[in-house]
């Protein structure tokens, strides 16, 4: 499943991204580099744009020096310019990677019929993203935004702004949800989706730093057990 531009943001890692009108997803990285100087490639662009998300992930934008980017994907620093441009557009086309695949569950999230459940699969499909064992820990667009120094603003900004996409679709949804009678009125749709970012960021956090599953797990039903149901619940 593909994320929109609405479903873009930082965890969320829980949401991090694209809710509102569906879009076309861009082109991959194979077209991105097909006609490159019209030479056949010596490597797979999707494979190297997959093996850079995994080093940004796990050592953030600064951490990653483009010897260890070229080394890690296989080419050479001419080949990495002339298929994805310098290491900033890398980044965020690693960024787009990281939103299609691992955050594909948000969109079923946000289309289930009350805020409650909407809060649990965010909640629940963010914990399965955090603690597959396959992947590095943490949030991409969270470590993306606490990123410091020169360097790294621009990509801080951009972070900063799909989090701020993503909480503009909660707001959205949780605005329906009030006007259907799901969630009370005396409940502010913008604070909910500020809540539940904060909840979704900081279990990112929590994981980052080495917390178990359990630990986790614990969060989330307190959580839960503290959201408001609608009359009809």
């Amino acid at each position: 499943m593909v994320l929109d531009a609405g479903l873009r943001a930082p965890y969320m890692c829980a949401i991090m991204a694209t809710l509102s009108e569906p879009i076309a997803p861009e082109s991959g990285a194979t077209d991105a580099c097909a006609a490159t100087r019209g030479r056949p490639r010596a490597f797979d662009p999707d494979r190297a744009l997959a093996a850079a998300l995994r080093l940004f992930w796990q050592h953030g934008y600064e951490g990653t020096s483009l010897t260890a980017l070229t080394e890690a994907m296989g080419i050479t620093r001419p080949s990495l310019y002339a298929c994805f441009g310098n290491k900033e557009a890398l980044f965020r086309k690693a960024l787009d990677l990281y939103e299609r695949e691992k955050l594909a569950y948000v969109g079923a999230a946000l289309a289930a019929p009350t805020a409650h459940e909407v809060a649990e699969r965010l909640l629940r499909g963010v914990i399965v993203n955090l603690c597959n064992g396959n992947d590095p820990q943490g949030c991409l667009g969270v470590i993306a935004t606490v990123a410091c120094g020169a360097e790294a603003q621009s990509i801080r900004q951009e972070a900063i702004a799909r989090g701020a996409s993503a909480e503009a679709a909660l707001i959205r949804r949780f605005v329906r949800a009030r006007e259907e009678g799901d969630l009370p009125n005396e409940y502010d749709p913008l604070a909910m989706a500020q809540y539940l970012q904060t909840v979704l960021q900081g279990l990112s956090i929590k994981a980052g730093t080495g917390a178990p599953r359990e630990t986790l797990e614990r969060v989330i039903e307190v959580s839960l057990a503290t959201w408001p149901r609608g009359a009809a619940a």
